[in-house]
């Protein structure tokens, strides 16, 4: 065990990436890195990081901002109850002196803190040993110990946990940790692993085996559900409408086209029609179609220009937005991917 935690930090010392949320010991630096990391990539990562942190330098700011602006910020990242949960989690701390609990239990009454985040949080910022375990970590000590079963079963978690947590040293937790997820990351990958340039080669019973790629075994995931939503264009010269999400594909209060559900292509425009109807306006020709892939479903957005000269916005929660209000507003990706096609034509 002691040969295993030395060869892995001599290799994190040699190898690691010069990543910004490394350099620091700011426990809501390291918690909004760990935060953003969850289902997301490094490079992807890497702006909103920075982009956060010139907004929300310290918890207090970030605990003290409007919700709407914390989402326009992370607007793009997708899966939005992290931020949420985390801005709520951050309120929480501010009123209870606004420091990170240093405390495992403490730390995971905390919205969106599990047993992971607490362990990467207090070990990194404070020094504690504690251990983590995220897809990369229960890749790199399955293969390292040779481990059977499915990764999501109570039995099989368990087992990584206890293993993981016998591994973290005294000396460097923090570094320790990072260490096996770098691993994980960028040499013990799912497909196809640099078992050649592995640290742990000799060590791992997997490698031994010549079974790696085998363990763990992939996840059979379901094939994502399709939603079409029918889209209203409504142009003004610099401006677009825009309204506060209905049920057209969006997160909860993110501003959207004027949108309705719609039963595929064929639906779409009498479903847009009893929409814009409401307004005294018409919907025109359509536009376009466009597919925007989530983890949870695929949907279909069918774009039509319409006009609604008589409408006021307000009376809907509407309003013209302009390409420089937009950032200032919580939306997703599919909307910007609907403009930067609608721009085109």
């Amino acid at each position: 065990m002691e040969e295993i935690r030395r060869l892995l930090l001599r290799w994190y010392d040699r190898h690691r990436r010069d990543l910004p949320w490394r350099k620091t010991r700011d426990p809501y630096r390291i918690w909004l890195s760990e935060v953003m990391l969850q289902q997301t990539q490094v490079r992807t990562v890497l702006p909103y990081y920075k982009k956060f942190l010139a907004r929300f330098p310290t918890l207090e700011s970030f605990a003290r901002a409007r919700l709407d602006e914390v989402l326009a910020l992370w607007s793009g990242m997708g899966y939005y109850n992290r931020i949420r949960n985390m801005h709520r989690a951050a309120g929480l701390v501010l009123e209870e002196g606004g420091e990170f609990p240093r405390d495992l239990q403490d730390a995971r009454r905390l919205p969106g803190v599990g047993r992971y985040t607490a362990g990467a949080v207090l070990s990194i910022a404070f020094g504690q040993r504690q251990p983590v375990v995220d897809g990369n970590v229960l890749r790199v000590l399955a293969r390292l110990y040779k481990l059977r079963g499915r990764p999501h079963s109570s039995r099989f978690q368990d087992r990584i946990w206890k293993k993981a947590e016998a591994l973290v040293p005294r000396r460097r937790p923090g570094d320790f940790n990072q260490a096996l997820m770098e691993l994980g990351a960028t040499v013990c990958t799912p497909a196809s692993p640099a078992c050649g340039r592995c640290p742990l080669e000799e060590q791992c019973l997997a490698r031994r085996a010549g079974i790696q790629e085998k363990i763990p075994p992939p996840l059979q995931r379901r094939a994502p559900g399709v939603l079409h939503v029918a889209a209203a264009l409504v142009r003004r010269p610099g401006q677009v409408l825009l309204v506060r999400h209905q049920d057209g594909g969006v997160p909860k209060g993110f501003w959207q086209l004027p949108s309705s559900p719609c039963h595929a292509a064929a639906g779409s425009r009498k479903a847009l029609e009893r929409l814009v109807s409401r307004w005294g306006g018409r919907v025109r020709e359509k536009l376009f179609s466009l597919e925007h892939v989530t983890t949870m479903r695929r949907i279909v957005f069918h774009v039509f220009r319409a006009e609604a000269p008589k409408f006021r916005p307000a009376a809907v929660g509407g309003q013209w937005v302009s390409p420089d209000q937009l950032e200032h507003l919580p939306h997703s990706a599919s909307l910007i991917k609907i403009l930067t096609r609608a721009c085109s034509i």
